[in-house]
């Protein structure tokens, strides 16, 4: 009967614990519900920002000159091999000189002809001249003479173009290189008909000492590149910083480049203008046809900065929740720069140093009117 009685008493003490427990667990619970919550703010000031824009580029040489043939023949022999060096003037291609060379024959031949025409020519002239003279023939036997003399010199100077024609379509033969560069692909070898209507050139020769990377700006950018209409675009071009090359490996080119030039008319059909870069290239790394990202850097000095996760948008305008004397939330309509690292915004209007700026909860538990508590 004893340990029963203890068994009892133990199972008693135990319900009234648990009773006094979960009193106090309610109570807690309903103090924590009337507590302003703990959120985290971030008291704006002025500082420092560097921002990148990447945009994709194709690199190209600074002249990419395709070889053609000005004559037709075939290619009787190759001089040069693709990837090679050349310098100004080198020989690359040598079409068929054999009838080229048979046309000059002719038109000399031509020529030497002509030249004996006009020679009979000026003998005739000059003897019915003196005997016009002496009255033994009539004038219009003499003009006879003449004009067959002037006929004889047009021939003659015909059978010189002909013959200046016959020595360039020769000299044409053997193609040369119009600039230094570097040979591109040579689809073509001996043995292969060569015609300028061709549709594929014989090679390419690319100048890589220097090259372009092209690449596109947005109606935007060039918008935010004048400020909406305040500033001359090509004054902020010459004032654009060095940009940086990153390659299709992800690599860095380790030469940086600079912005030459923006063309002046939009895409319809992509809403953006080319643009061009322009790099040194000394040891021929870069190659016509090379593919990577322009990196242009965006320095702001002296700007409030704060996390894009603050920010939430209401029909294209972006807000922030800001704290006022009382910890209230408050609504605040802002404006930031375009140009981000995709986690912070450069702010131009609508905050000023000094404001408590909430970065947890917007869009969730934040909301206009609340109470909370800041944390930094």
């Amino acid at each position: 009967m004893k340990t029963n009685k203890i068994s009892i008493s133990v199972l008693a003490m135990a319900g009234a614990a648990m009773m006094l427990a979960s009193c106090g667990d309610k109570q807690q619970a309903a103090q924590g519900a009337g507590a302003p919550p703990e959120i985290a703010v971030i008291t704006v000031e002025p500082g420092s920002a560097e921002f990148q824009s990447s945009y994709p580029a194709t690199i190209k040489g600074k002249t990419d000159i395709d070889i053609r043939p000005q004559v037709t023949g075939f290619i009787t022999k190759v001089h040069v091999d693709e990837g090679q060096r050349v310098r100004k003037g080198q020989v690359l291609f040598t079409i068929d000189q054999v009838q080229f060379q048979a046309a000059v024959d002719q038109a000399a031949a031509n020529v030497n002809s002509a030249k004996s025409a006009v020679s009979t020519a000026e003998i005739t002239e000059k003897n019915k001249r003196m005997l016009l003279d002496k009255n033994i023939i009539s004038e219009t036997e003499w003009q006879m003479a003449a004009n067959q003399l002037a006929q004889a010199k047009a021939a003659l100077a015909q059978a010189n173009a002909a013959l200046v024609t016959a020595r360039k379509n020769l000299a044409y033969t053997t193609v040369v290189a119009p600039s230094d560069g570097v040979v591109g692909v040579i689809p073509n070898r001996e043995g292969s008909l060569a015609s300028p209507s061709s549709v594929q050139p014989l090679t390419t020769i690319s100048d890589n000492s220097k090259v372009y990377a092209y690449f596109s700006l947005t109606e935007k950018d060039l918008l935010g590149l004048t400020d909406g209409g305040k500033e001359n675009i090509n004054a902020q071009i010459n004032s654009f910083p060095a940009v940086k090359l990153q390659l299709a490996d992800g690599s860095m080119y380790p030469l940086e480049g600079k912005v030459a030039t923006v063309s002046g008319v939009i895409d319809n059909s992509t809403g953006a203008a080319s643009a061009r870069a322009l790099f040194d290239n000394p040891s021929g790394m870069l190659r016509s046809g090379n593919t990577g990202q322009i990196i242009i850097p965006h320095n702001n000095e002296g700007v409030l900065v704060i996390p894009q996760k603050a920010t939430y948008e209401v029909q294209d305008l972006r807000y922030v929740y800001t704290l006022n004397d009382s910890n209230m939330a408050v609504s605040r309509h802002i404006t930031v720069d375009p140009y981000n690292d995709g986690k912070n915004f450069v702010v131009t209007s609508g905050l000023n140093p000094g404001d408590r700026v909430v970065v947890e909860g917007v869009g969730t538990v934040v909301r206009p009117g609340i109470v909370i508590s800041p944390k930094q």
